[in-house]
């Protein structure tokens, strides 16, 4: 550069004094930031209070939130609860000597998973019955004595006595092993078959006891005792077989009151009077 053109520039510097240039937010831009400001402060102080209130409404303390407590056997709860969802625990139970209840407004459903999620066990409690799906299900006392158990391939009762307390008694559409059947004190037994047949059946033998009171068998059609390799005993003081036929008397004329039990080749009974022999032959019109 020439030496005078700047020593003209330096001269006109001199002249005008120096130049200031001004830093920061003036205007509505500064207005504009400040009402931005104080809007946050206004937002933080709602959430403040309304995380203060929240805190306040759902009972948070140092041990847990509302009826929920945190301790070292896990969690207590107080009051009633409510589960949206599946609740998965290892053990629940109440408060030494408070009961514990399972409310819901259909049902209650209690599945026992294995590894794989697959249900095993299910109780099913609902309005019209209670429902359990298992491979066996049993009833034990606290001694551990089993009461009652069942399975797909049979039912058993192991109470010392079995009592049924319907009008109609027990029905049985198949048959039934038991080594012992007997009724109540003081109260009847009763075996009937409205419209089949009755059958007992014991490889050993059948005994009919009644030690206090008599012993009545009724049929409509046949009463058959049938014994294929032993006896028959009747052993009593009195036998009395009262609507046997009687035979025609061989005397005319005689009113004697003592007979003679004859035995048809197919089995009948019939009376005959007695007489110094047999009799029975002259009898044996009954027996057609």
């Amino acid at each position: 550069m020439p030496q005078e053109q700047y020593a003209h520039r330096s001269t006109m510097q001199t002249s005008e004094g120096p130049q200031v240039y001004k830093v920061g937010i003036y205007g509505w831009r500064k207005r504009c930031l400040y009402f931005f400001v104080l809007l946050l402060m206004i937002l933080i102080l709602v959430n403040l209070a309304m995380t203060i209130w929240i805190l306040k409404v759902m009972n948070f303390t140092i041990d847990g939130m509302g009826n929920l407590r945190i301790t070292e056997k896990g969690l207590k709860l107080e009051g009633d609860s409510e589960f949206l969802k599946p609740l998965y625990a290892k053990e629940i139970r109440s408060r030494p000597g408070n009961p514990l209840y399972f409310q819901s407004a259909r049902n209650v459903t209690v599945n026992i998973l294995n590894d794989k999620t697959k249900v095993l066990t299910r109780l099913v409690t609902g309005p019209q019955a209670v429902e359990a799906h298992s491979q066996k299900f049993e009833v034990k006392t606290l001694s551990g004595k089993l009461l009652f158990s069942a399975d797909d391939n049979e039912v058993v009762v192991g109470a010392e006595r079995l009592r049924v307390l319907g009008a109609e008694g027990t029905v049985f559409p198949k048959s039934i092993e038991t080594p012992n059947v007997r009724a109540d004190p003081f109260k009847e037994l009763r075996l009937e078959s409205p419209t089949r047949a009755l059958v007992m059946e014991a490889p050993k033998g059948i005994e009919i006891n009644a030690e206090a009171g008599s012993l009545k068998a009724t049929c409509r059609t046949e009463l058959r005792l049938e014994s294929k390799d032993g006896e028959i005993t009747l052993n009593s003081a009195k036998i009395k077989l009262p609507n046997l036929p009687q035979g025609s008397s061989s005397s005319a004329g005689s009113r004697q009151k003592i007979y003679e039990l004859c035995v048809c080749p197919n089995g009948r009974l019939f009376l005959s009077q007695a007489g110094s022999g047999s009799t029975c032959q002259i009898n044996t019109s009954v027996c057609l």
